[in-house]
């Protein structure tokens, strides 16, 4: 459900030589850390993103530059803007997200629970929505 994605503030250490966040599994975020992977160079008005997983969960941070993140649970959609690199967003599994607004220098950092794995992901927005509902119809029966 999207009420479970949330923006997560990390520790920030402030000194006159630079600032220093850091992040640890289990600890700042829900999950240990298995995987972690970037978005950059990404030309203006292009959208990434555009699925959603079955099992995973993602923090994402705005390394530098700016950009949107669009969650979508099948019932409710929330936009959240991301242009600091001192937080994150925390999204949960089956959460279908779209990724735009990039501004110009951008760095999209995300952070796994797990390796990569094709058949955690909905890349069909219908067949999301699909199970998404019959989950729902599921957890209703007594």
């Amino acid at each position: 459900m999207i009420v479970n994605c949330k923006i997560i503030d990390f520790p920030k250490i402030v000194d006159p030589r630079g600032n220093l966040t850091f992040i640890e599994g289990g600890r700042h975020i829900p999950f240990e850390i298995q995987r972690v992977y970037y978005l950059y160079d990404v030309p203006g008005g292009a959208e990434r993103g555009g699925h959603a997983h079955k099992e995973l969960q993602q923090l994402i941070i705005a390394m530098s530059g700016s950009f949107d993140i669009v969650l979508n649970d099948g019932y409710e959609q929330k936009r959240y803007h991301l242009n600091r690199s001192y937080y994150g967003l925390y999204i949960c599994p089956m959460i279908w997200r779209e990724i735009d607004n990039f501004s110009s220098g951008s760095v999209c950092m995300v952070l796994a629970s797990t390796f990569y794995d094709e058949a955690d992901y909905y890349r069909n927005y219908h067949e999301f929505i699909a199970n998404v509902r019959l989950e729902s119809d599921e957890s209703t029966i007594y």
